[in-house]
């Protein structure tokens, strides 16, 4: 589309190909994303803020994009490689190519690619900083690599959660059932998809800063607590932790993949970084309070270290994958986290239920 454009990875391997979307230059950590349909969520994603991230499947953009498919309120990622774009998208809901969708965002994507074994090299030898550029030599483009800040010393939640509190009203014109429940979600990466979930289920819902303090939540005389998801290391973010710790024991708490990072990190947990991540709609869960087994969407590079879990604090879900933990649960306290994304967006909707098992524990509260 713009023409030649390369892919340069930080151990030196180039990866050639021909420049979409809009062109230019981007650094990030370069990250793989399993899901076959859905790359219009993954796109826009707050969690994938810092990343440029490689498509699996090998033909994107086939139904094209639409206004209703969005997570937040841009394209998030920081650049988008793939093997086969589609000039010519085939579906109802289509607005436009996948192509122009970038371009108008000013995100620069790469086409050509033999994704299949960038995979492999991120799998064998871990995620790793990259540079997408149509505009400089691999050689140039390697130098500049060495200099640029990497990802797990940058705050993205800073440059993705809203500036001020507000109150959701849906971005599909939708009304919901009446509104029992007050609940506000705290604003470290969120999806849209959160928002829907639970205002279909009843509640009035306020998004709030991710610097928000305990007291200015508290201040709003919740129901409920829900921790959002969002990008890079839960070490960076001493403020958000803060806020946990002012609201453990006051209101009933639900922490989604980033926001379970911070829960456990609130009591006192530590968190590490996995080798390449979890990213994808297909990932086994086990359910360790049910017995049953999810298959769920995943986007996260960082993982709770159960060895380090306190007392109270015990393992409700496991990845049937690596053995992983994948959701924790206080056994006195009105608190439960996931490490997956119970909203899916892209991915299947299995795991809606946590929703309902967190509503449970408000009204369990409310009737106390």
């Amino acid at each position: 589309m713009n023409g030649e454009a390369c892919l340069v990875l930080e151990d030196g391997s180039v990866y050639q190909g021909e420049c979409f979307g809009a062109p230019g230059t981007a650094f990030g950590e370069v990250v793989f994303n399993t899901s076959m349909t859905g790359y219009q969520e993954i796109l826009t994603d707050p969690s994938y803020a810092g990343q440029i991230v490689v498509a699996t499947y090998p033909l994107i953009g086939n139904y094209g994009v639409n206004a209703q498919d969005v997570e937040s309120r841009r394209v998030q990622v920081a650049g988008y490689v793939v093997r086969q774009q589609t000039a010519h998208p085939s579906h109802y809901d289509s607005t436009g190519t996948i192509h122009e969708y970038l371009a108008a965002q000013g995100v620069t994507g790469i086409s050509g690619v033999d994704t299949r074994a960038l995979t492999r090299r991120l799998r064998s030898q871990g995620v790793m900083m990259g540079c997408l550029t149509s505009e400089m030599r691999a050689e140039e483009a390697l130098d500049r690599l060495r200099h640029v800040q990497r990802y797990v010393d940058v705050d993205y939640v800073a440059s993705v959660s809203t500036e001020v509190s507000y109150v959701w009203q849906g971005n599909d014109g939708s009304t919901g059932p009446f509104s029992r429940w007050r609940v506000v979600v705290t604003d470290c990466g969120l999806k849209y998809n959160i928002l829907r979930n639970l205002k279909a289920r009843g509640c009035a819902v306020t998004v709030v800063p991710a610097r928000t303090t305990a007291q200015e939540v508290l201040a709003l005389e919740p129901d409920g607590v829900v921790l959002s998801p969002g990008p890079g290391d839960p070490a960076l973010l001493g403020y958000a932790v803060r806020m946990v710790e002012g609201l453990v024991g006051r209101v009933p708490i639900m922490g989604i993949c980033l926001g379970h990072q911070l829960l456990a990190r609130a009591f006192g947990a530590r968190t590490y970084k996995l080798k390449f991540g979890h990213r994808g709609g297909n990932h086994p869960v086990k359910d360790l309070v049910t017995g049953r087994v999810y298959i769920t969407a995943q986007n996260h590079g960082f993982a709770v270290d159960a060895q380090t879990l306190p007392p109270g604090l015990e393992v409700s879900h496991v990845n049937l994958n690596d053995g992983t933990v994948e959701g924790i649960f206080h056994k006195e306290l009105p608190i439960l986290g996931i490490q997956f994304h119970s909203e899916a967006s892209p991915g299947p909707w299995d795991n809606e239920y946590l929703f309902d098992r967190f509503l449970s524990k408000v009204k369990e509260v409310a009737r106390s």
